[in-house]
């Protein structure tokens, strides 16, 4: 890798970079088509319950409101 320095020899050409970028792609730990899936339905499930949540906290809020300005 190389140190980040003000010093233009240090700068790295674009095929150099590139080069440098798939080798460290190579190195990465991709996950699986079930992690993938799994973590998917995680993510889209806790979203689904914290939107009602807010959705839920929002419609009580300003029903609330709605009694105390009438």
């Amino acid at each position: 890798m190389v140190k980040s320095n003000n010093s233009k020899s240090n700068k790295l050409s674009p095929q150099q970079f590139v080069k440098q970028s798939m080798a460290e792609l190579k190195k990465v730990v991709w996950p699986t088509k079930q992690q993938v899936i799994r973590m998917t339905l995680i993510v889209t499930g806790v979203s689904i319950i914290v939107g009602a949540l807010i959705g839920g906290l929002d419609y009580i809020f300003t029903y609330l409101v709605g009694l105390i300005i009438k």
